[in-house]
């Protein structure tokens, strides 16, 4: 009792009088009967910012839904159109519209009154107080009263016609459909989820974290590709490597150099010495911009990929808990033959130039590569930009989320073939499932954050390379990353990587719901929400599993999966009605969208219609709700039975 009565009155600092605390109780009341907010899923984004970006304004369809809702046949659809470029990209459209002569006094009142409508609408499902707090402050107290006030009814008719001509007269239009669109975009998804994966492949994955960082409201669930970063970021030489390969393959060094400040000036000049003669075909990048640009990002790749091999076999060799000796292959090559001996059998090189390696101890770095591979690691660990990209990853992310009764991670939860948790010896835990999945989590950021005890961090970083190729990594959920036998040889039997055998029983329903209590959900109301693994619709596999049980939505937002997937991306929306899956096709250009209003051509199919409207009350927020009601029914008691004095 006396540890009750110490914490209300500590509420009672909030709450000081009886009708403070009636008032939030009738508050928060009326709040858990507001319709559910709308979540958006997007994953493996893969540094792809302008379909990425045109799908978070657009909100994967649902501010055209919104239009077509509010407006129906009373408006031509050029005009739905217009409308919804307007509010996805406010400022360019406007200045296309003045381009092109048109009188804007008439275009701004008519664009300003259909805007309100649609911002009632998407405003409507929240609190006064929650909508307030997101109004830009300089139109703040004119979109209240516009968003308050019936435009048709006789006495207001005059009055919202003019405020709209005030804000025209006063050369502010633009400014206030800038505002009220980004108003509309904010209201429009409630909480946003990004189920991994947004480094690596594209041009631009910075820009992405730089408009997360500027959300609303944002988690992410940790892909490997993300935690590849993020350990690079830690200074672990390994993701280094692998990240710096990643880059030259797809020539996105610019990302390094340009944005985060990583020195790659001495790899370049040892690979361009090193590989002067070599043409290095094996490792021409998928995209280069000219002859020259491809023949040095050739060597750099080149380089690297033989340093990483070489770090790699060491972090092996330290960690025999992780079992990947067999992924040492360098000390397997005969130089003699051109071969290399795999699973005991010599297979013929694509490549057999090796000037770097020594023959007595090929994975000895040489001093030359290890005077790089100690630069790269010093400019990683000092980049003020990417540690600030990293620390929000971490202060956002995780391996994965239950939310409003759904379960988010990024790959698989590794299990054998009968269907049984896989046990993984953790830094000494043997740990399988959930608390598996916890206990990287917890690892992940030890080896980050904790700067004082050198053995852990070199240990906890170890395993977060783990997790980017490790055999039972939940993340990598396959049995070996085979990137030195597609390099060196042309055997496609030795490229393939065998999925875990969680893919194998996806569609198996007591399988998904053995998931389900394992992590202490209800099988009759929860879904598992993966991506990872691009779905080949085109070969007709279907992103939705186990009737509807588990969703992946990787369709392809990487530009390299799109010939395999024959789509440009799925995202989810979960709103108070039930789940839609939207597939998209192929973004063009913003230039377009502006110009000519055309949109991603998206098609919709319903995952799940709920009878009942789900309100706030049957989320987690609503949970919590109920507990802080139960907690202020306690305050209210207190005042009333002389407990606590009120403080008038």
């Amino acid at each position: 009792m006396d540890d009750k009565l110490k914490f209300l009155r500590l509420l009672s600092e909030s709450f000081p009088t009886i009708g403070a605390t009636t008032r939030e109780i009738i508050n928060l009341k009326a709040i858990l009967n507001l319709p559910k907010g709308t979540e958006h899923f997007l994953t493996d984004i893969h540094g792809e910012y302008q379909a990425f970006n045109h799908v978070l304004r657009n909100g994967s369809g649902v501010i055209k839904d919104k239009i077509d809702d509010i407006f129906g046949d009373t408006l031509e659809e050029k005009f739905k159109k217009q409308l919804a470029t307007v509010i996805y990209y406010p400022e360019e459209k406007i200045n296309f519209i003045q381009e092109l002569g048109t009188d804007m006094e008439s275009w701004y009142r008519v664009t300003i009154l259909r805007l309100v409508q649609v911002c009632k609408v998407v405003s409507s499902k929240y609190t006064a107080s929650k909508v307030r707090k997101a109004l830009p402050e300089d139109f703040s107290y004119i979109i209240q009263e516009l968003l308050h006030e019936k435009e048709f009814s006789y006495n207001k008719k005059e009055y919202v016609r003019n405020i709209i001509n005030t804000i025209i007269e006063l050369d502010r239009a633009k400014e206030f459909i800038i505002a009220i669109s980004e108003l509309i975009q904010r209201l429009t998804i409630d909480v946003l989820h990004i189920v991994g994966d947004i480094y690596d492949r594209g041009p631009a994955p910075h820009k992405i974290m730089d408009r997360l960082m500027n959300y609303h409201n944002v988690d992410i669930q940790w892909g490997n590709h993300d935690i590849l970063w993020m350990n690079a970021a830690a200074g672990h030489k390994g993701a280094i490597a692998n990240v710096v390969r990643i880059c030259s393959r797809y020539s996105n060094t610019d990302i390094l150099e340009d944005v985060y400040g990583i020195n790659l000036l001495p790899l370049a000049a040892f690979a361009m010495n090193t590989y002067a003669d070599d043409d290095c075909i094996q490792f021409i990048p998928k995209e280069s911009r000219n002859e020259k640009d491809s023949s040095l990002m050739s060597k750099i790749h080149k380089a690297i990929t033989i340093i990483q091999f070489k770090v790699e076999a060491e972090i092996i060799k330290n960690n025999p808990i992780f079992k990947m000796e067999h992924r040492i292959l360098l000390d397997k090559i005969d130089f003699d033959k051109g071969t290399v001996k795999i699973d005991g059998i010599d297979y013929p090189l694509t490549d057999k130039n090796f000037p770097t390696l020594n023959r007595e101890n090929p994975l000895e770095l040489t001093t030359e590569e290890k005077e790089i591979i100690e630069k790269l690691k010093k400019s990683f660990m000092h980049s003020e930009k990417l540690q600030k990209h990293i620390k929000f990853l971490f202060a956002k992310g995780s391996m994965f989320l239950k939310y409003n009764s759904n379960l988010l991670f990024h790959g698989c939860i590794p299990v054998t073939e009968n269907q049984e948790f896989t046990e993984v010896n953790i830094c000494g835990k043997i740990l399988s499932g959930k608390k598996y999945l916890e206990e990287l989590d917890r690892v992940c950021r030890e080896g980050y954050f904790n700067k004082t005890d050198s053995e852990r961090r070199e240990r906890a970083i170890d395993f977060m390379w783990y997790l980017w190729c490790g055999p039972n990594s939940p993340l990598f959920g396959k049995d070996a990353m085979k990137t030195f036998e597609r390099y060196f040889t042309s055997d496609k039997i030795l490229h393939k990587e065998n999925k875990n055998p969680y893919y194998s029983f996806c569609e198996d329903i007591n399988f998904i719901n053995k998931i389900f209590k394992e992590f202490n959900l209800n099988p009759e109301i929860s879904h598992i929400i993966n991506g990872h693994v691009p779905v080949k619709e085109k070969k007709g596999e279907s992103p939705i599993k186990a009737q509807g049980k588990l969703i992946v939505i990787d369709g392809g937002f990487s530009k390299a999966y799109q010939s395999e997937t024959g789509l440009a991306g799925y995202t989810l929306i979960y709103n108070s009605y039930g789940m839609k899956l939207v597939s998209h096709e192929p973004f063009q250009n913003v230039k377009n969208a502006i110009e000519n209003c055309i949109d991603i051509h998206s098609s919709t199919r319903i995952v799940k219609r709920v009878l009942q409207r789900k309100r706030v009350k049957d989320t987690d927020i609503g949970t919590k709700i109920e507990m802080q009601i139960n907690d202020l029914y306690d305050l209210l008691n207190a005042y009333k039975q002389g407990f606590i004095k009120e403080k008038h």
